[in-house]
């Protein structure tokens, strides 16, 4: 038997179109998610399709105008298969389990034709990138059909409404993901709404990695997140979140010798960080199906944070294109996934050098960097400021906390806003202060472990 036939479940077919003959009613369902091509027997296509026609006319669909139909579009089927399909079919009422089959097949039917051009032009030694390039476009068009057409209809979308909200009800889900930064929150509504893609963005160092580590470990306490860093290895990361734990410095713990006592004091630190559900990539560099793969495989995952978006790698498709077109296709390509696993993205953003230029520094929504689709497709956009950033050389004390401005500049569920917060570029801190008080009073973001330093 050839591998394609054994991707091929005649049962299922045969009761996707014994469903329609059975209670038509079901149609619409079937046709949200199947079209004739999907079909692998003459007859059932003919069927198919026949019922199709009668539907778009507006007559009565049954088996005697369907088979009446298709013998008019010159595909006779005959009455002993109909009453054969009527009797294999065990309930229309499964029908969308046998839809879900039927799909699921011929999707792999066409993955496996996608993979036989690729080996084909593999072995007929063409050029590999246009191979890749024949390849992707494929994989890219197939996956597009595999998605048009799907319609939510008003009930479809009330339904899933009200599913989320008894799930919040009955507390076992909530609609959003908190910060952990009570004002921030407050500000978002609650938190970063699921299915939300929320910008971080600031100029370089003014403290996105920092307050991203520190949203995630927040998150991470109870639930699992991923940090997709294509800037820091593990062990640069893994000092940043040592450092605020134990308020030494990340240079000193990447570099510079320890006491007795500041080993005790990592250690303390790293056994609790151990038990934190905080997952990072191993490869420098990802896409954004490189991204989907790795959050797809961790269970309950509650949160992606990439730093930062300019380091995404572009689509193969896109490899050829100018930044601006491939930094659109990713944009578009992480609100999909957001959507797609129901969880908030945040994703960091550098910001155009233009800003630099102005008498207030302060960031605005079009110092955004590479497309205007970030702003376009963000649920959320979080500037960060610090006066000091632009102080002179060797004025500022690293180990004292500066004053950070948060602006919600852009708020797709609610309104826009500004909170203030005390970063410690040493410790790699990031706390809540009350706006507008100069001797601000800090928040210890993990209430077991105490604020050293600050």
């Amino acid at each position: 038997m050839e591998t394609d036939e054994l991707l091929w479940d005649v049962s299922a077919e045969q009761s996707v179109v014994g469903s329609i003959l059975l209670s038509p009613n079901c149609l619409p369902d079937v046709e949200r998610e199947l079209n004739p091509n999907d079909f692998r027997l003459d007859a059932d296509r003919a069927i198919y399709e026949a019922a199709l026609a009668l539907e778009r006319v507006g007559k009565k669909v049954d088996v005697v105008t369907i088979l009446d139909r298709a013998a008019k579009m010159g595909r006779p089927v005959s009455r002993e298969y109909a009453l054969e399909l009527l009797e294999v079919t065990p309930t229309a009422a499964n029908v969308a389990e046998y839809i879900q089959i039927v799909r699921e097949n011929a999707l792999r039917s066409r993955l496996l034709g996608v993979s036989d051009t690729i080996r084909d032009g593999v072995l007929g030694r063409e050029v590999p990138q246009t191979v890749l390039t024949q390849g992707a476009q494929m994989l890219t068009d197939l996956m597009r059909q595999g998605t048009a057409g799907r319609l939510s209809s008003p009930t479809d979308q009330l339904a899933a409404f009200y599913r989320q909200r008894d799930a919040i009800d009955n507390g076992d889900a909530k609609g959003y993901v908190c910060t952990g930064y009570m004002a921030l929150d407050k500000l978002l509504g609650g938190g970063m709404i699921n299915s939300g893609l929320y910008l971080l963005a600031a100029r370089p160092g003014m403290g996105k990695t920092t307050l991203a580590l520190n949203i995630a470990d927040r998150v991470a306490q109870a639930d699992p997140v991923l940090f997709v860093s294509l800037e820091m290895d593990d062990e640069q990361l893994t000092a940043k979140r040592i450092a605020r734990e134990t308020g030494i410095s990340s240079e000193k713990l990447l570099m510079q010798p320890l006491s007795d006592r500041e080993y005790a004091q990592v250690a303390e630190a790293t056994q609790k960080l151990s038990s934190q559900f905080f997952y990072t990539n191993k490869a420098p560099a990802a896409t954004v199906d490189d991204i989907s793969a790795l959050a797809r495989s961790i269970g309950g995952l509650r949160l992606i944070v990439v730093d930062y978006f300019g380091k995404i790698a572009p689509p193969p498709e896109f490899r050829r294109s100018g930044r601006v077109e491939y930094t659109t296709e990713n944009s578009g390509a992480l609100k999909d996934l957001a959507r797609t696993l129901k969880i908030p993205v945040l994703a960091l953003c550098q910001l155009n050098r233009e800003v630099e230029a102005r008498p207030d520094k302060r960031p605005q929504l079009s110092d955004l960097r590479d497309t205007g689709a970030l702003e376009q497709d963000a649920d959320g956009v979080i500037f960060l400021y610090r006066e000091d950033y632009y102080a002179e050389p060797g004025t500022v004390n690293p180990n004292v906390p500066s004053m950070m401005e948060v602006n919600l500049a852009k708020n797709r569920h609610g309104f826009v806003g500004k909170c203030d917060m005390a970063f410690s570029l040493a410790s790699s801190r990031v706390t809540s202060v009350s706006r507008g008080r100069k001797d601000a009073v800090l928040e210890n973001p993990f209430p077991q472990t105490t604020i050293k330093g600050v």
